[in-house]
């Protein structure tokens, strides 16, 4: 959730997920998938940097579940194993 700041004043969270699109004329207008429109102080550029702060702490928090050992970025420490992506060709249907 983002906590954002309605233009009369009191704050609110909001699940990101559920944004449709945000308008600013002049003041920013958040617009959910359900129609709901939220008039917030916060600009355009500000509800988006607060949206990937919350995607990127999601994407981390995944991680950190996924590989619990493991830092990130990861070290140069031997106890953590080193992980290799490796692309292998589509077979051709000849």
């Amino acid at each position: 959730m983002i906590v954002l700041t309605r233009l009369n004043g009191p704050s609110f969270a909001l699940n990101p997920d559920l944004i449709e699109r945000v308008e600013a004329n002049p003041d920013t207008v958040v617009v959910l998938i359900g129609g709901a429109k939220y008039p917030i102080a916060e600009s355009v550029e500000e509800l988006l940097e607060r949206v990937r702060d919350y995607r990127g702490r999601v994407i981390a928090s995944a991680h950190a579940a996924e590989f619990p050992s493991a830092s990130f970025p990861p070290s140069d420490s031997p106890s953590v194993p080193e992980r290799v992506l490796r692309i292998l060709p589509t077979p051709s249907a000849d």
